[in-house]
């Protein structure tokens, strides 16, 4: 029985072996296995500067886009005296029609080159008070009108998009 007992034992011992050998071969990748995870890591990283490329790309436009607003804006700030002169002009009357003609001609051709570039005029009489556009100079007490509604424009306000260039400068009424 004994020597039974140590075949029985040195069997043992090598299956023992043979599965700790087996669990080593595993325990180590082959070389497919290290190439498809370095494959991996690549497309990793080239996935993530593909996407840090497109957030820049982005940005770089919204900056732009932004730019070009606030430079529109700030030319448009410089041109609002003419807007002004030229609606003062045709308030006041005059005998002279071909003077009426020029300066409505001139204030037509203004208007149309400020909505060309996205400027809109706002602020009309009988509009509701917003804080957010208007500036209230004075204050009305009138029936006639409802509440917190524009009497009358002294100065009309400007937009170009969302943003406000300039404020109408009202009075409003109640």
């Amino acid at each position: 029985m004994s020597k039974k007992k140590q075949e029985a034992s040195e069997q043992t011992e090598k299956v023992a072996e043979e599965v700790k050998e087996e669990k080593e071969v595993e325990k180590e990748p082959t070389e497919l296995e290290k190439a498809q995870r370095a494959q991996a890591q690549e497309h990793d990283q080239y996935l993530r500067l593909a996407a840090e490329y497109d957030n820049f790309r982005k940005r770089s436009q919204r900056e732009k886009d932004a730019i070009y607003r606030d430079a529109v804006a700030d030319t448009a700030k410089k041109f609002l005296p003419v807007y002004d002169n030229l609606q003062r002009a045709l308030k006041n009357e005059t005998a002279d029609e071909a003077f009426k003609k020029g300066v409505e001609m001139t204030m037509t051709e203004l208007t149309k080159i400020m909505e060309g570039v996205g400027i809109k005029p706002f602020g009309a009489a009988g509009e509701p008070f917003d804080p957010e556009k208007h500036n209230a100079v004075m204050h009305v007490d009138d029936e006639s009108l409802g509440e917190n509604t524009v009497a009358e424009v002294f100065q009309t306000g400007f937009t170009l998009g969302d943003k406000v260039i300039r404020f109408a400068m009202v009075k409003v009424a109640n």
